[in-house]
């Protein structure tokens, strides 16, 4: 009995089972999130703080900080800003 995954790459077997597109979705959006919450760090920026200063609530910042929820760009982009960031995309 043969295995037809054997040989083949990890992007390769995501994309045969169909979850390819979402899990690299979800692999950018953990990366953006490690990234923002290093940067936080950083400045001893809190969540409650970000919140003040993005002028929404606490519990908005944790759905910011959380790879597995939808946030919007330009949501994104402020975040980013105040922390000396900014946000950039290519489509490849």
């Amino acid at each position: 009995m043969s295995n037809r995954h054997i040989g083949s790459s990890l992007d390769d077997f995501l994309k045969e089972e169909g979850l390819f597109e979402e899990t690299q979705a979800l692999a950018i959006k953990e990366v953006v999130v490690w990234q923002l919450v290093e940067a936080m760090e950083k400045q001893s920026l809190t969540k409650a703080r970000l919140a003040v200063m993005l002028k929404t609530s606490r519990s908005q910042v944790d759905r910011l900080l959380d790879p597995t929820r939808d946030v919007t760009l330009s949501t994104l982009q402020r975040a980013a800003a105040l922390v000396g960031r900014k946000v950039q995309i290519e489509l490849v």
